[in-house]
């Protein structure tokens, strides 16, 4: 820089803040402690100064920083309190004030060997998600795009609590409606960007990526970029963490958007539920007769589905309609056959109305639905016995399958009792859904935990 820090100390600007020390720097850019003269608090004052470094894509995100902070109202996001121009003899540029925040950053708690224990980052993860719930619900949505350590500040710490948590810098921010024009900006810092990202492309989930990826640095206390990848996805290297935390982790810093959390609201859910799922997502639960054959490459379900596979309006039109025309021509047929009128229409006529409603009544008692997945494809059909039906659904590429989602419909009255409503799981690949039913939340739990693990996919609930 032509401009060293010690040219800002002690200058006034805008006869009001009289910069005390250096906070940051970054390229064009440095920031400062400031004692505001009239309150006579501490303020930060962020200075964008125009000097050979300058270029014009730095002044639209300052003066987008400016505008943002000055709508946000959250205690866990410094508060805006002015932005200027100013015209020293040697200095000219942009400055912009919000509040002082006392504390240490993450990343400098974390350098001075401070490690935290999952319960203490699990509230962490709560406290950045509740500042991401408050960014996101913006209309339009604000998102931060530079999630990192030395990007969030850690104070009041007591007893095994993180303490309060507050995110700063918010001089990456984008809201989903801004538009960069003809030229594409990319902003954040490699290690903690997402791949879209670095193509131009920001959504809410992009932060969720970033907030992944700033707590596998806290808990390993190395750099993201340092650590082992594989296909482009960071790899944990500790232990000792429990399963559904590691899980929930590593689906925030999916590559693919497909597989991870789409929003805070999923994320959040997701992490309110991790002692659940620690207690059922092994046990097959008792008295449960689906079976579960799982392979390296490969797991096959099967299911008593306790469905009518045709329906009752259907079955009658059938009977009424269709079987009387197949009912002639079979008669016909055994007729010639056997030489005897009677037999061809005993067999035909009084038989073959009712098969609609036995083939029910059968595979509601002794049906079962086989989904079957493998490295290539997936596919469900139904089954009596060794007899195969047929498809429920087409079979779909298993690269098509995106989403993993859980309905647990509310019991409708009916009557004086409440009518049995069945539980859903979807599979999602492509424009096909594969749907599994259980009446059993136990039941529902253990699959997905299963599903789950076997797609590396988020369940969406």
């Amino acid at each position: 820089m032509q401009n060293p820090a010690a040219e800002f100390i002690g200058q006034v600007l805008c006869d009001r803040y009289q910069i005390d020390k250096q906070l940051g720097q970054k390229t064009g850019r440095r920031t400062f402690l400031a004692i505001d003269l009239q309150t006579e608090l501490p303020v930060v004052i962020k200075l964008l100064i125009f000097n050979n470094e300058f270029i014009w894509d730095d002044l639209k995100l300052f003066e987008r920083e400016a505008e943002t902070l000055k709508h946000l109202d959250l205690p866990a996001i410094p508060r805006y309190l002015d932005y200027f121009e100013f015209d020293l003899p040697n200095l000219k540029g942009f400055a912009l004030v919000q509040t002082y925040i006392d504390a240490r950053s993450l990343e400098e708690v974390v350098r001075s060997g401070r490690r935290f224990t999952e319960s203490e980052l699990q509230e962490f993860a709560v406290s950045m998600l509740d500042i991401l719930d408050y960014l996101h619900s913006l209309q339009p949505p604000v998102i931060h795009r530079d999630i990192k350590p030395s990007n969030i500040l850690l104070t009041n710490r007591s007893g095994n609590s993180i303490g309060d948590v507050y995110l700063v810098d918010f001089g990456s921010v984008q809201n989903v409606a801004a538009k960069d024009g003809g030229t594409m900006t990319i902003v954040g810092t490699y290690g903690y960007m997402p791949m879209e990202q670095f193509g131009g492309k920001t959504v809410p989930a992009s932060d969720l990526y970033s907030l992944g990826a700033t707590l596998i640095y806290t808990i390993a206390g190395v750099h993201p970029a340092d650590l082992p990848e594989d296909d482009g996805k960071i790899q944990l290297p500790v232990n000792n963490l429990s399963k559904s935390w590691r899980r929930w982790i590593e689906t925030l810093t999916e590559i693919s958007l497909k597989k991870r959390f789409p929003d805070v609201t999923a994320a959040k859910l997701a992490l309110a539920r991790l002692d659940d799922r620690d207690l059922v997502v092994r046990e097959k639960p008792y008295g449960s007769e689906i079976a579960i054959a799982k392979q390296a490459d490969q797991i096959e379900i099967v299911i008593p589905d306790r469905r009518y596979p045709i329906g009752w309006g259907i079955a009658l039109l059938l009977s009424i309609f269709v079987a009387p025309i197949f009912g002639s021509i079979l008669s016909l047929i055994l007729m010639s056959i056997t030489g005897s009128y009677l037999i061809a229409f005993s067999l035909c006529y009084q038989f073959l109305p009712f098969t609609p409603f036995l083939y029910n009544f059968a595979y509601y008692f002794f049906g079962k639905l086989h989904l079957k997945i493998d490295k290539n494809q997936i596919s469900a059909h139904r089954q009596i016995g060794d007899f195969r039906l047929g498809e429920q659904t087409p079979t779909s590429l298993r690269s098509n399958i995106d989403r993993l989602s859980y309905y647990d419909f509310k019991p409708q009255p009916e009557g004086k009792h409440k009518k049995l409503v069945p539980k859903e799981i979807v599979i999602f690949a492509g424009t096909r859904e594969y749907r599994i039913y259980s009446h059993s939340e136990a039941e529902c739990e253990w699959l997905l935990a299963e599903l789950s693990e076997y797609l590396d996919l988020p369940v969406r609930r």
